[in-house]
């Protein structure tokens, strides 16, 4: 059997990603499962100042290098390893690094756009939202970006009212009727993550026959 694509979608700050690190951690001793973020396939855009970056338009799917996505999913998908670029948000743009993510059982992506892309939902076989509550998202993003990121309180609220929350109600939260299964409270669902390790168990299993 060949490798699975589990596209993992929702909107900023959902818990997409805690999902995919939990699924991950479980399986890490196996070296069965990668993830790849969708983040670090925003378009290179190192021909732009500092400033005219930081008025790119982040929430968009036209942000994001469908291209190479796509492309390196699918040479995951047939066995191959990829190169893989690393996005710097404290400079909005991909960084000099690269890093090399081998082929592995599962692979794992976790996106905004992961369910938005016809393409993308082609090579999934698992179709997963992440359904969390409006509010719930705009104060775990605006605890992150102030921290991890550097951004300032006044920066940070702009562009959720200009950018993020737009861009969900016409891309992101469309893209939910597409889903397999649909995760309310994001990675503090317990019983939504019991499921997922099951299935995904099933699946390593009937590889190993």
């Amino acid at each position: 059997m060949k490798p699975v694509l589990i596209g993992i979608a929702g909107g900023s700050n959902s818990g997409k990603t805690l999902i995919a690190r939990r699924i991950y951690e479980h399986f890490e001793a196996t070296h069965s499962v990668v993830i790849i973020n969708e983040d670090d396939y925003y378009k290179d855009q190192s021909f732009l100042t500092y400033e005219e970056r930081c008025k790119t338009n982040y929430d968009h799917p036209f942000a994001f290098d469908q291209n190479l996505l796509q492309q390196q999913l699918k040479d995951l998908l047939a066995g191959k390893e990829i190169a893989k670029p690393v996005y710097d948000f404290t400079i909005h743009n991909r960084s000099q690094k690269v890093e090399i993510v081998e082929p592995a059982d599962v692979v794992i992506f976790e996106g905004l756009f992961a369910l938005e892309n016809e393409k993308l939902r082609k090579l999934e076989s698992i179709k997963i939202f992440v359904d969390t509550d409006a509010d719930v998202r705009v104060v775990r993003r605006i605890k992150r970006d102030l921290v991890e990121r550097g951004r300032t309180l006044e920066s940070v609220m702009n562009q959720y009212l200009e950018t993020v929350k737009p861009m969900h109600d016409e891309f992101v939260e469309p893209s939910k009727r597409y889903a397999d299964i649909i995760i309310p409270q994001g990675g503090k669902n317990e019983v939504a993550l019991d499921l997922l390790i099951t299935k995904i168990s099933s699946i390593l299993g009937q590889k190993m026959l």
